[in-house]
This record gives C-alpha cells, sequence and structure tokens, in this order.
C-alpha cells in the first residue's frame, strides 16, 4: 500500500463534555471517573469501524479536553479512574485500519498527540494533586495499555483471558507510538529480558505474573474486582479538596478567515512567503488586580487565555497545515505589562488556580518544542518579548533582533525555572550547557536589554540595524524554507533537547526518529507489509536485512 494520499476535512481540537461521543466524565465528590465506551461507527472519517474500545484522534481530543478540565473545572478531585464502560475490554489501542489508511505525516502527528495527553495525565499526578488509577476490566492491549502505562496505578481483572499487550513488533511490524517501551523499562522498570519477551508476544501477559514482572500493580478475581479497585480509589482521594471552586473553560471560537485563524490574542497568518506562516501574539492590555480568590479571574484571564489559543493554533499549524514548514513568532504589545503580569503570577503562584495556569503554560511551551516545524522569532519595533513572552523567543530555533531604539528583550524570575522543557532544565540552562555559571547570570538579569546587550548575552541569534533587517530576515526565512522539511524535522528534534535524557525526551526523540523511519519501512508499508496486510489472511514479506 505505501504512503496514502488520504486527506482530512480541517480538525477541530475543541470539544466539551456534553459534546462527547466516546468517553464519559463522571464526578463523585473527590473521585472521578472517566469511561471509554467508543462508538464503533464514530471515527472521524469513513473507511474504519472503531471496535473493541480502539481509538481514533477523535477519541484522543476527547481524553485531552476531560483531563484538561479536571484540572480546571473540577479541582476539588483528587483521584481520577480510568476504566472501559465495555464487559471484557478495557481497549485494544489505536485503530490498525485508521492508522493503515491514513497518511506516513498523520499516523506521526497523532502519536505525538496522544503523547503528549499521557504526559498530561502524569504531570496532573505529579503537580496538581489529581492521581490516576486504571481498572482494566478487559484486555488492554497496544495503545490500550500504553493509556494504563501514563497512571500511577493499573489494576488488572482475573478473569482467565484478560492480559495487557504490547503486540505491535509481531502483528504490525511498527513500534508502541505512545511511549509503552520506554514506560516498560524507565517507569515501571521491568527487567529487559522480560519486557524483550512481553514486546513480542502477540497475546501479552495476565494475571499474577502480570503483577510479578510489574506490568500492573495488583490483579482482582472477577467476583470482588469493582470492590477492590473502589477501595483503592477511596483510599488515594482521600476527603479530596471540596474548598477549591473550579473555572469553566469556555470555548474559544477562533474566526477562520482566508488568511488564517483569528483568535483573541493570536493570529495564525498564513503567507506571503511560501511554506511560512506567522504566530503573531498580543500582549496584556491590561492587568486586574487580583482579587482574594485568584480563580474569579475566570477562563478569560490573560495567561489562561491566550495560552490556550497559542495551544490551539499549535494543532492547527501540526495537522491542518502539514505544508507550513517555518513559523514566524511575534509578540507585539507593552513589556512593563507582561513584567507586571508575571510579577502577580509569582506572588500569587500557591494558589491552586494560578498554579495550574502556569502549568498549563509550561505544557503549551513544550507543545511548542515537540512541534515539527521551524520557530523565528522576529524581534522588532513594538514587541514584549519579555518575562514568560521571552520563552517563545527561547523556544524558537533562532531568535532575530532589530537593533533600534525602544527594541529590547526582559527577563524575569519565570525564565529561571517555572517552565522546564523535557529535559529537566530551562531553556537558558540548554541553551549554554556548556556554562552553567552564565546560564544562573543570565537568569538573573533584570531591567530591559537592547540588541547589543542581548546579542553579547547570547540570548538573541543575531541583531541587525535597520538598513540590513529587511534583507537579512528575508534570506533567513527563503533559505530555511528551500529545505528539505524531513531533515529539519530530524536536526531540530536532535538540536533542541541538549542535556540529560529524561522519559519524556526519550518518549519524543524515539518517536521523531525510529517510529518515524519504520512508518515509512516497506516491512510495515509496504504491499506485503505488516501494518498494510493486518485483517488479511495474507502473511506479511519482510527484507530480512538489518540495517
Amino acid at each position: 500500500m505505501g504512503e496514502t494520499n488520504q486527506t482530512f476535512e480541517r480538525i477541530n481540537f475543541e470539544t466539551s463534555p456534553e459534546r462527547y461521543r466516546h468517553i464519559k466524565l463522571e464526578i463523585n465528590g473527590p473521585a472521578a471517573t472517566i469511561k471509554l465506551n467508543i462508538q464503533e461507527e464514530g471515527g472521524m472519517r469513513e473507511g474504519y469501524q472503531l471496535k473493541l474500545n480502539s481509538y481514533d484522534l477523535g477519541v484522543d481530543i476527547e481524553l485531552a479536553d476531560a483531563v484538561q478540565r479536571l484540572r480546571f473545572e473540577h479541582p476539588e478531585v483528587t483521584a481520577v479512574l480510568v476504566t472501559s464502560a465495555q464487559e471484557g475490554i478495557f481497549s485494544a489501542g489505536a485503530n490498525i485500519f485508521m492508522l493503515g489508511s491514513s497518511a506516513h505525516a498523520f499516523k506521526v502527528n497523532f502519536c505525538k498527540y496522544t503523547n503528549e495527553t499521557r504526559l498530561s495525565i502524569e504531570d496532573a499526578t505529579a503537580n496538581s494533586g489529581q492521581t490516576y488509577i486504571a481498572a482494566l476490566n478487559g484486555i488492554a492491549s497496544g495503545g490500550g495499555y500504553e493509556l494504563p502505562l501514563a497512571c500511577e496505578k493499573i489494576y488488572l481483572i482475573e478473569d482467565r483471558r484478560s492480559a495487557v499487550a504490547l503486540p505491535e513488533v509481531p502483528y504490525l511490524g511498527v513500534l508502541p507510538g505512545t511511549g509503552g517501551l520506554t514506560r516498560v523499562v524507565d517507569k515501571r522498570k521491568v527487567r529487559k529480558d522480560r519486557a524483550d519477551i512481553f514486546c513480542t508476544l502477540a497475546e501479552g501477559i495476565k494475571g499474577k505474573k502480570a503483577v510479578e514482572w510489574g506490568l500492573v500493580d495488583e490483579v482482582f478475581p472477577s467476583s470482588r474486582f469493582w470492590q477492590e479497585v473502589e477501595a483503592r480509589v477511596k483510599q488515594i482521594a482521600g476527603a479530596g479538596r471540596p474548598d477549591r471552586k473550579g473555572v469553566k473553560l469556555t470555548p474559544l471560537q477562533p474566526e477562520l478567515r482566508e488568511d488564517g485563524i483569528h483568535y483573541r490574542h493570536v493570529k495564525l497568518l498564513l503567507g506571503p512567503t511560501p511554506r511560512t506562516a506567522r504566530l503573531e501574539i498580543t500582549g496584556p492590555a491590561e492587568i486586574p488586580a487580583m482579587p482574594s480568590d485568584p480563580s474569579q479571574l475566570g477562563a478569560d484571564w490573560y495567561p489562561l487565555r491566550v495560552f490556550r489559543e497559542m495551544d490551539d493554533a499549535l494543532l492547527h499549524l501540526r495537522f491542518n497545515h502539514p505544508e507550513i514548514g517555518l513559523v514566524l513568532v511575534s509578540v507585539k504589545g507593552d513589556s512593563d505589562k507582561v513584567l507586571q503580569l508575571d510579577a502577580q503570577l509569582q506572588e500569587h503562584r500557591k494558589h491552586w488556580f494560578v498554579n495550574e495556569v502556569l502549568l498549563f503554560i509550561r505544557r503549551t511551551l513544550k507543545r511548542m518544542d515537540y512541534t515539527a516545524k521551524s520557530f523565528f522569532a522576529i524581534i522588532d519595533q513594538g514587541t514584549c518579548f519579555a518575562g514568560t513572552m521571552l520563552e517563545l523567543a527561547l523556544a524558537s530555533d533562532r531568535a532575530y533582533m532589530l537593533d533600534a531604539k525602544d527594541v529590547t528583550i526582559a527577563l524575569s524570575e519565570f525564565n529561571g525555572g517555572a517552565y522546564p522543557m523535557g529535559n529537566g532544565l530551562t531553556r537558558i540552562q540548554t541553551r549554554f550547557l556548556n556554562d552553567a555559571d552564565h546560564a544562573a547570570a543570565v537568569a538573573k538579569l533584570r531591567g530591559k536589554l537592547d540588541a547589543a546587550e542581548a546579542e553579547k548575552q547570547g540570548l538573541v541569534t543575531a541583531a541587525f540595524d535597520d538598513i540590513d533587517w529587511e534583507d537579512e530576515i528575508r534570506l533567513a526565512v527563503e533559505e530555511r524554507a528551500s529545505m528539505s522539511p524531513d531533515a529539519l524535522t530530524g536536526m531540530e528534534a536532535s538540536l533542541r533537547f541538549a542535556g540529560p535524557e529524561t522519559l519524556e525526551t526519550k518518549i519524543f526523540g524515539r518517536l521523531s526518529a525510529w517510529q518515524n523511519w519504520i512508518f515509512q519501512r516497506p516491512n510495515a508499508v509496504g504491499e506485503k507489509g505488516a501494518l498494510t496486510l493486518y485483517g488479511r489472511p495474507e502473511r506479511p514479506e519482510f527484507d530480512w536485512r538489518r540495517t
């Protein structure tokens, strides 16, 4: 079959619980339940059925929304149970026929999105006090086991048939796409030889052996499975946090125009340079006084609203604009107001709502880090790359600054640790990996830095005066847009994450390299490839040469 020319209607990443088709979100005091009840005929496009609780991007959009809403709308919740509403099956994982009929770029971006959703589950457990628990009341296979792997606890029913499995290698000739291999050995610390058997055993492992090997935490017989699970959820949830009042996440409702997508504070504009887009962000116009309960500021509070818009724009870039290779990033506004907002956030960051906003900003910046587009920050007249907004320039592959009066950048306390990358370091620490002392000194800089000082400190790539500015930017943009997107994706993924390797960087690094490569190999997607022939009587034919 090889690479398909399958096209998609424009994908919308906004949803809400009343619109969910595939999951049900239930709140019961300090505990919440996410039930998978995936509708067979509810796929994002025709050509496949979502049998056995298998999922596609539409299902994961709902799951990501539920995880996000639990953090903001239900902060009283301290335990989240993830289970299935279908008897005998937890989830068969990503729908194979959906993957087999999808373009290569969609497959990789789908895996990337599901990875980010599962990392947000782990982030909620680690930083928001919402512990995720998986109750596997049936078979959990492939991505259907990778979802529980993101949970803190995994409980499996013992009914002589239910097992956990990662069958991608023997069945499909590809790898688990949502961090399964990495979480098995790095997170659950399964022994290497046992992991080797598990990941090549299509039928998976069940019962007490799954516990012994560390693949699940406990197994319970059918007769008392739910009783045991409920007891553990109750113990983990405790009394909850009834004093917290949630914040409703209102729809963004961007306007689609001929030139791109327009939000309230963000614009994603296409062209005029081929394969190039502009991500234009407007800084805060005013800084409202902080009420005694910051959650009263609601979902329209600038730092939450603007990064929700940016997060949505990044997803549109990935899925709906695959031809875009370079994004020019600018932030227009008043640097003093950005720094004032950062000071306000810092003063009140112990409040749960302010903390959740900061955690969401961090996740959005990571989404930018993991987006396979080139980013150039354009720092010119009227821009306000300061504090939190400076992170957008630090996250970019290059930052160009106009050497002119009143064009400045500035740092705040948040550049020193509030928004670590996937490698566990700040963007400043990653930037100056060869000089930790300089990184520490730069993070403490306060006051506005002009182009000469910004270049001296290493915070921008280059500074040009107004005579050379337009020509230098034009040449840089045209050069970048002319290069191979495949090579650039590999290059950027290698260069952006200098420093220590973590669970997170391993997951995305392997996705960008190995899975990206394997998804295009004949052994997987050729005419006789395993993924192509899945569900047919023919056996795959492999090229047996290893490379």
